[in-house]
């Protein structure tokens, strides 16, 4: 049977400080009056049933995803005790689903992109649903790349497979690339962006995290034994103290031979920094802004107002936020770096109430 995974359980802190700890990104209504999580359980509807739409997310989150998702199931509502990066949250979801149903076939999805095409995106799952389920591949969605984007990952396509919509093999998987790299993988041409999006059979992805992670597969084979006792929580816990966290990238997908890409047409686009968010504001001459906000003589900024005037005078490529106790003024060309800028206000020590 067919199940969506909405995984959300990150901090968001690339867009601090829109997005905080008790409040992250997921949760925050910016481009349409839904949060990035409803849109995303809206989004697989069409293919997935409601009561086949599973959540994992952060045990500190549970009562928002409840408050943001009254029509899902508590019981489809998986949390972790602590943040241990995607290959392993999509490890305990798998063994979850596994222990449901012998046959499961996941659809991955972070909540927290941009789509637009329902259709399209919906016919391009189904093609990934197949090959998945055929060849007992890892497949994931890669998008046509526009510029020399040094936020993504990148694959490489291979030989063609079967299937209405373009898809292939995956020869190779490239980590996030410096500029100079991204321009040259611009050019060739035979390279797409790495959406996040998967589709695997729960057993698949189960036996190449045994191939590649077999502590990381030792660790959810002890959860899956302990599911649906007294002890299932408790193991859980256990295990995660036990867990080097890896991304599903790293830990998997630059590895397994068994990898496919389809090549999605629909509108997409991953908002995870601010010079992502912008393109979805409004234009005044030449600068994205939102809100109270008063321009003179100012190029090629972005621009977030909450309940303050914002003025901006003679100034270019800045990055301005205010949201509620901050206000952050950045360089546009550090926007990938905010994690780094939130990690120096933690060990500040006196900061805590801001983040």
């Amino acid at each position: 049977m067919l199940y969506a995974l909405i995984l959300a359980g990150g901090k968001g802190t690339r867009l601090y400080p829109l997005s905080r700890s008790k409040n992250p990104k997921q949760f925050i209504k910016i481009v349409n009056n839904k949060s990035f999580l409803r849109n995303t359980v809206d989004r697989i509807k069409p293919l997935v049933d409601t009561e086949n739409i599973y959540v994992v997310t952060n045990e500190e989150y549970i009562d928002k995803v409840y408050e943001e998702l009254p029509d899902i199931d508590k019981i489809n509502i998986f949390a972790e005790p602590a943040n241990k990066e995607t290959a392993t949250c999509i490890g305990l979801s798998a063994v979850k689903l596994l222990k449901k149903d012998p046959s499961a076939t996941m659809i991955i999805l972070p909540s927290d992109h941009y789509i637009e095409n329902q259709k399209l995106f919906i016919d391009t799952i189904t093609q990934a649903k197949e090959i998945a389920e055929k060849r007992r591949g890892l497949v994931t969605i890669g998008v046509s790349p526009t510029r020399p984007e040094t936020g993504y990952g990148y694959i490489e396509m291979g030989e063609r497979v079967n299937g209405d919509i373009a898809s292939f093999k995956v020869e190779r998987f490239l980590e996030k690339p410096n500029i100079e790299v991204a321009k040259d993988l611009l050019l060739k041409g035979t390279y797409l962006w790495n959406s996040g999006m998967f589709v695997w059979r729960a057993d698949a992805y189960l036996r190449e995290m045994q191939k590649y992670l077999p502590k990381m597969y030792k660790n959810m084979m002890t959860i899956y034994q302990n599911l649906d006792t007294n002890q299932e929580e408790q193991t859980i816990k256990n295990e995660y103290e036990l867990i080097d966290g890896i991304s599903v990238d790293f830990g998997i997908m630059q590895k397994t031979r068994k990898a496919y890409v389809v090549k999605c047409e629909f509108l997409w686009d991953d908002i995870g920094t601010f010079t992502a968010l912008g393109r979805f504001l409004k234009d005044s001459a030449g600068n994205n802004v939102t809100g109270n906000v008063f321009l003179e003589s100012s190029e090629r900024c972005t621009i977030f107002g909450e309940n303050k005037l914002i003025i901006a005078f003679g100034v270019k490529d800045l990055i301005i936020v205010e949201s509620g106790d901050v206000i952050l003024v950045l360089d546009k060309n550090k926007d990938q770096e905010i994690k780094y800028l939130v990690d120096l206000l933690k060990n500040r020590g006196n900061m805590d109430k801001y983040l």
